[in-house]
């Protein structure tokens, strides 16, 4: 199984898509915020990179496809996928 394998795809670059992008790679542990930077994203159980350099490259242009077509709205696909993950409930959004 090649690593890049590890990064699912994002098929339109929709606020919808983009949040099911973020809801797979939290499913395969692999979720950081947006402005990171994945090479400097290390796994706290073994302290080694968390990616591959082939991921890395992966993973920077499809943020910036994100960042380019959406903008802040890269934000809103993330943010329900971080709060269910890190403190397992979605809070109600005002707005």
């Amino acid at each position: 199984m090649s690593s890049a394998s590890r990064i699912p795809e994002v098929r339109k670059f929709k606020v919808r898509n983009m949040s099911a992008w973020f809801s797979k790679m939290s499913a395969r542990d692999l979720l950081f915020h947006p402005d990171d930077d994945p090479a400097d994203i290390i796994a706290i159980s073994n302290g080694q990179r968390l990616f591959s350099i082939d991921e890395v490259v992966r993973l920077r242009e499809i943020l910036a496809k994100m960042f380019a077509r959406q903008g802040n709205g890269v934000y809103d696909a993330a943010y329900p996928v971080f709060m269910r993950r890190f403190h397992g409930r979605t809070p109600l959004i005002y707005g």
